[in-house]
């Protein structure tokens, strides 16, 4: 091979490393702010994959752009390449490299998996808790769990050593969270971007669900499982406070007397009943707008 070759693939190499590891970085700007301790470890496993995903993506046009360019036979020429049985090299090394990304790439998951502690509603492990860029594991046991009903098309939030329901979800900063999920009906799903935690909420079982929110702020929560005619509707505010601010919440909120919280999937349905037009689909009835001591 000529030396001028070898410093083309050099300087190729190079810079396809450095553009890959530069997409790696931006890819953290393509989501939600990381509220979690959970965000961190996620968003580092998918700027892992962009990375990757890059360098590979990159290097495969890049090839192909260099033979169509360069090795592409001269005009008017119709004649038969050179006629090559195979390479026994080439075969194992374009084998091996994909399979050792797989098993690299699920090595990796699993340690990020792993570190997030989350074994599934039976089984949960202490989560990390985020400093910066690094992981110490906290012993300390999250309070009591608070208790997480949906059903269509609202949420509604108990805390039980208050006595406090509400329709908006607070949490305080630093502490790991035990959410206790129900489903009064069918289907439905946990899901708050800005934490990258999911938890699927099935009828007729309670799952508990632990994270660690670490930034103050205001997020929010949907429904991630179709649910019927309303559940896009099926929204409300995670409000991450100081653990100061969020136990002066909680006294207040046990002093107001409980009142219905506006539904807007009950409105919706309010509204559509009203018009003299009717549609025809079937829907189901929202449930009655829950009553609780802070509505959102």
């Amino acid at each position: 091979m000529k030396l001028r070759n070898i410093l083309f693939l050099v300087a190729y190499a190079i810079a396809l490393t450095a553009v890959s590891l530069w997409m790696g970085q931006v890819s953290y700007s393509w989501f939600p702010p990381q509220a979690s301790a959970e965000s961190l470890l996620i968003d580092k496993l998918f700027a892992f994959l962009v990375t990757l995903g890059t360098f590979i993506f990159l290097g495969i046009t890049g090839v192909m752009i260099y033979a169509v360019v360069f090795q592409r036979a001269a005009k008017y020429d119709y004649s038969d390449g050179p006629h090559i049985e195979g390479n026994i090299a080439l075969e194992i090394v374009w084998t091996a490299i994909p399979i050792l990304l797989v098993f690299w790439l699920a090595g990796y998951s699993y340690y990020i998996y792993d570190q997030m502690a989350i074994r599934g509603a039976t089984e949960v492990s202490p989560l990390p808790m985020m400093s910066g860029k690094t992981a110490t594991v906290t012993p300390d046991e999250p309070n009591e769990a608070i208790e997480v009903l949906a059903k269509q098309w609202s949420w509604v939030f108990r805390y039980p050593e208050n006595n406090v329901t509400s329709t908006e979800l607070h949490l305080p900063a630093n502490q790991r969270v035990r959410l206790a999920l129900k489903s009064e009906d069918v289907l439905h799903g946990l899901y708050i971007p800005a934490f990258r935690v999911k938890q699927d909420i099935v009828p007729n079982e309670t799952t508990n669900f632990e994270f660690t929110p670490i930034k103050e702020g205001t997020y929010r929560l949907r429904d991630s499982q179709f649910s019927g005619t309303y559940f896009a509707t099926m929204q409300t505010d995670v409000v991450v406070e100081s653990p100061e601010a969020y136990q002066k919440w909680l006294s207040e909120a046990a002093k107001r007397k409980p009142s219905p919280a506006n539904n807007v999937a009950a409105s919706e349905y309010a509204k559509q009943s009203e018009k003299a037009f009717k549609t025809g689909w079937p829907t189901i009835v929202p449930a009655e707008p829950p009553v609780v001591n802070y509505p959102t």
